[in-house]
């Protein structure tokens, strides 16, 4: 991989990011079409690249090397789940649930109602093809002929970015400052997982447990449980 293809890898990272920006803070069609643009943006358009230039083994990024592996993982995932489920009993009083409804209805069309069936998309799939752009696509190319600080912080900033037209109306400018820190420091454990394990599996199973608690929050939000 060459100077050449970095810069087309980061440029259709770039496209990718801005595109969903505007679809998100723009067009706002509605989760299942969002959720079409990005499943061609994040996966469609990086396979089809990494075919034509040989650079990304999707056979090596799903490869499981270890049970302890996976063991490690689901167990770093269980700690997410703490951490992020504590910081919001912590934090509650200062997050108004009811404006993240009305954004989620008015932007997303995600309601009471149908909630569930977007959590289980998020949790399992969205997980999954944020993992294969930011690392198996985006890092763990640039990892090959990037310094480990310039791919580190390249894939970690650009996953902590893509959020922030998702959370801008969110919450107040700390949290927000503070919801942006912990995207940046999750891309970077993220990026170390993908990078000691050589495959995808880890470091979708923790963004699959802190999706899980963002879930119970959500769950928590429409009083459903």
């Amino acid at each position: 991989m060459h100077k050449k293809d970095n810069l087309y890898l980061i440029t259709i990272m770039i496209l990718a990011i801005i595109i969903m920006a505007v679809i998100d803070s723009y067009i706002q069609p509605g989760y299942l079409m969002k959720s079409i643009f990005k499943i061609f943006l994040f996966l469609i358009i990086p396979i089809l690249y990494s075919m034509k230039s040989n650079n990304l083994s999707l056979a090596k990024l799903f490869h499981i090397n270890s049970r302890n592996q996976i063991i490690n993982s689901l167990i770093l995932g269980l700690g997410v789940y703490g951490i992020i489920i504590g910081a919001y009993f912590i934090l509650k009083s200062f997050i108004d649930l009811n404006n993240i409804q009305n954004i989620l209805l008015d932007s997303l069309k995600v309601s009471k109602k149908n909630f569930i069936y977007v959590a289980i998309y998020i949790s399992f799939i969205n997980s999954l093809l944020e993992e294969f752009f930011f690392r198996g696509f985006v890092f763990l190319n640039l990892n090959k002929t990037m310094t480990r600080i310039k791919a580190y912080g390249i894939s970690a900033f650009a996953f902590a970015i893509y959020h922030v037209a998702i959370l801008s109306n969110w919450f107040n400018p700390i949290l927000f400052i503070i919801s942006m820190l912990g995207l940046f420091v999750g891309g970077l454990i993220f990026n170390w997982l993908n990078e000691r394990n050589e495959n995808l599996y880890n470091s979708w199973l923790v963004h699959m447990f802190a999706n899980f608690a963002i879930n119970t929050i959500g769950l928590m939000m429409y009083n459903i449980i």
